[in-house]
């Protein structure tokens, strides 16, 4: 098999059609085929064999996705470097790999020379501004196609690192093949004439559908960085109809004074996904973009997303089922998701367990990491580290993850839980809800408080409003209030960062 037989293809079917629009950059799927061949014939010719690692660290930029289908069509195994790592993060990715080649933008070339320094690879180093272009013209335009097996690995997807040193789930070709037919089965799905923004890091979930809408002839504009006003603007100038956000993007956008000054129309698939969102921002999305919010789950070990509540059914929810707001959906084509016990049974209908997955779009192993290996993935199982439960129509809801989880007194509370309810106070932008020492109850529920431009809200007030829609338990016990909340690598709350402050100098993270 070669994935990258599928721009081949898109090429003959709409040769002068725009495949990648990155600011005044445009490739049609004639320009990406060949650049993409000429990529893959390069590196082959440089001597990298099918197999091999190579990374791409830059900000967004149409070339990574010329990088991405050349290594389809190459066999090369593609290991994307988040551009928001630091020097000694690269240097043990690169090494850990190892690279065999690393190509990057200006704005990282120091960062990128010192860990290839540091890490003592033997890479190809080439930089997008001064050396893309003449690697190019070592290459032709035949159409290249290395065949690979269904289990060789693909992608090397390297978690944000928020449990701890960088881990890579083994993405496999017949991964990636899965990832795409679900998103070409799952409505809405991408069409030719379709246009995707693609707005966070395109070397993480924002550019998961790449595959699929290169198939399907749409059109991929890649914004360059995020901002809230240049998104809407996007929008607006483009006619775009889809486009994926993770929560903390949606806040700002929510947020924007400009927002309804911009036409937005074009819009009909906003999908929400990469980490938890509450019920609150969900109705915020529909008042504001309309009946065209969807939102997903999905890690790395499970290459795309594994459950989804539709537009439809986020609507339903906002008119007639509430409950149904707080769930991230029920599985999604052919993925198996089960709810299960410390003993592996499966639980029944609203009893909390943790979350288990598989599906042809399932990793079987991290990278070089044989006992982590064995702990998540089980009897073709992925075990999340997600506490969940099922309703009994089999809609999924996420309460926790299970290291997130705070125990007050004896008693379960999870953080999800308080911030949703945060979260519906209108003076509150962004929460996050901590466990912090507490040499009663042995932890204490602290919330910390991003509030909305012009609003005012005291911590008394906050803590009542939990009081009177929560166990009283879990409401929290104090509030803190900062001007914004730390986001990792992937734009994702950072609960970690967070949670630290208050346990430093702490001899160990439980009470």
């Amino acid at each position: 098999m070669n994935l990258g037989v599928y721009l081949t293809r898109s090429a003959r079917y709409w040769p002068d059609e725009p495949a990648v629009v990155c600011e005044d950059r445009r490739w049609t799927f004639r320009q990406l085929e060949e650049d993409a061949n000429r990529l893959a014939s390069a590196l082959l010719a440089r001597g990298l064999k099918p197999g091999d690692a190579v990374a791409g660290l830059a900000w967004n930029r149409g070339e990574l996705i010329v990088v991405e289908f050349a290594l389809y069509k190459a066999g090369l195994t593609r290991a994307p470097v988040n551009a928001r790592l630091g020097r000694t993060e690269i240097a043990h990715l690169l090494g850990y790999a190892p690279v065999k080649a690393l190509l990057f933008d200006a704005a990282h070339r120091e960062d990128a020379l010192a860990a290839l320094d540091a890490a003592g690879v033997d890479c190809l180093p080439v930089e997008f501004e001064s050396g893309f272009a003449a690697l190019l013209a070592e290459g032709g335009t035949a159409p290249v196609r290395v065949e690979v097996a269904e289990d060789d690995p693909c992608v090397l997807n390297f978690t944000s690192g928020s449990t701890g040193a960088l881990k890579a789930a083994v993405q496999t070709f017949g991964n990636r093949l899965a990832n795409m037919r679900k998103q070409l089965m799952t409505e809405p799905r991408p069409r030719a004439g379709s246009r995707y923004l693609a707005c966070g890091p395109i070397t993480h979930a924002t550019g998961m559908p790449l595959l699929a809408c290169v198939f399907a002839g749409t059109t991929v504009h890649v914004l360059p960085s995020w901002a809230p006003d240049a998104f809407l603007a996007a929008v607006e100038r483009e006619r775009i109809d889809a486009t994926f956000l993770v929560p903390a993007m949606l806040a700002t956008v929510l947020a924007h004074p400009g927002l309804g000054g911009y036409d937005l129309s074009s819009l009909t698939d906003l999908r929400v996904g990469g980490a938890p969102i509450s019920p609150q921002r969900l109705r915020d999305a529909v008042a504001a973009f309309g009946p065209v919010v969807g939102q997903g789950y999905g890690l790395a070990e499970t290459t795309s997303v594994v459950a989804g509540l539709s537009a439809a059914e986020i609507a339903r929810a906002v008119a007639e089922d509430p409950e149904l707001l707080q769930s991230c959906g029920r599985a999604g084509y052919d993925t198996e998701i089960r709810v299960v016990d410390e003993e592996g049974r499966e639980t029944e209908p609203r009893e909390i367990g943790e979350i288990v997955v598989r599906g042809p779009d399932c990793v079987r192993s991290y990278w070089r990491e044989p006992e982590l290996t064995a702990e998540t993935f089980q009897d073709g199982w992925v075990r999340t580290g997600d506490l969940a439960w099922m309703r009994e129509d089999g809609y999924l809801f996420i309460v926790d993850r299970r290291k997130d989880m705070i125990i007050s007194g004896g008693f379960n509370i999870y953080s999800t839980e308080v911030e949703a309810v945060l979260d519906e106070h209108p003076a509150v932008q962004e929460a996050c809800v901590v466990g912090v020492p507490d040499e009663r109850w042995g932890e204490a529920v602290q919330a910390v408080v991003v509030v909305r431009d012009g609003a005012r809200v005291g911590a008394e007030e906050l803590i009542a409003f939990c009081a009177e829609r929560l166990d009283r338990f879990k409401k929290p016990r104090s509030v803190d209030f900062l001007p914004e909340l730390p986001h990792n690598r992937n734009g994702k709350l950072d609960r970690k960062a967070v949670r630290e402050t208050y346990w430093a100098g702490a001899s160990r993270r439980v009470n």
